[in-house]
C-alpha cells in the first residue's frame, strides 16, 4: 500500500529522527525530502509538492498549525502525520480538525509508523464529524456545493489541472465534470 506514495516531506527537527525517517520512508517514495523548521517546511511544501508530510508538532520556530497553513495554500492537500512527544490532548484534537490524518507517539516505532501510513491511505477521510458540525450552520444545498466544489479543486490539483484525469480521480465522467465545472465558481 505504502507504494501508493509518490513524493514524501519529512519534517522533524531531531536530526537522527530525521535521517531514521528519512531512511525508512525512502525505499517507498519516489522523492523524498526532509526540513527541520517550519521556514523551511514552508519552502519545500511549495517547491515540492508533497503527497505525504510526516509533521512534527513542535519545531524551533513554530509548530505543526504553521506548517499546516502552509499546506492550506496547496492545489492538492497531502496526506499528514503528526508525530510528537509531548503534544496535549487538545492539540491532537486541533490538528485532527486541520485535517491531519494520524498522529503517532514518540518515541517513535518505525513499524508503527509504516502499518499506520498504509491504514491512512487505505481509509478515506471521516467526513461525518466536519458534517456533523455543518447542521443548524449551513442549509444542505449550500454544504452539497461547498463539497463538490472542494473535490473537483483536489481532483484537479492531484492530476496537475488535467480534466481526464480528475473525472478519473472523482470517478465521474469527463461530461459530468465538465458540468460541474460550469457550475463551480473560480
Amino acid at each position: 500500500m505504502l507504494d501508493r506514495m509518490k513524493r514524501i516531506l519529512v519534517v522533524e527537527d531531531d536530526s537522527s529522527l530525521r535521517r531514521a525517517l528519512s531512511a525508512a520512508l525512502s525505499p517507498r517514495a519516489s522523492a523524498l525530502t526532509a526540513c527541520g523548521t517550519v521556514a523551511a517546511a514552508r519552502a519545500e511544501l511549495h517547491a515540492f509538492q508533497p503527497d505525504v508530510v510526516v509533521l512534527d508538532v513542535a519545531l524551533p520556530d513554530g509548530d505543526a498549525f504553521d506548517v499546516l497553513d502552509a499546506v492550506d495554500a496547496l492545489a492538492a492537500m497531502p496526506l499528514v502525520l503528526a508525530v510528537s512527544g509531548q503534544a496535549s490532548p487538545d492539540q491532537s484534537f486541533r490538528l485532527a480538525q486541520r485535517g491531519v490524518r494520524a498522529f503517532l507517539p514518540k518515541p517513535l516505532d518505525l513499524t508503527t509508523l509504516e502499518r499506520t501510513l498504509e491504514d491512512v491511505l487505505a481509509q478515506p477521510p471521516d467526513l461525518v464529524p466536519h458534517l456533523r458540525a455543518a447542521v443548524g450552520h449551513a442549509p444542505v444545498h449550500d454544504v452539497e456545493k461547498v463539497v463538490r466544489r472542494t473535490m473537483v479543486a483536489e481532483a484537479l490539483g492531484r492530476s496537475h489541472g488535467s480534466k481526464n484525469g480528475a473525472a478519473k480521480i472523482l470517478h465521474v465522467s469527463r461530461q459530468l465534470l465538465q458540468h460541474m465545472l460550469r457550475g463551480t465558481p473560480s
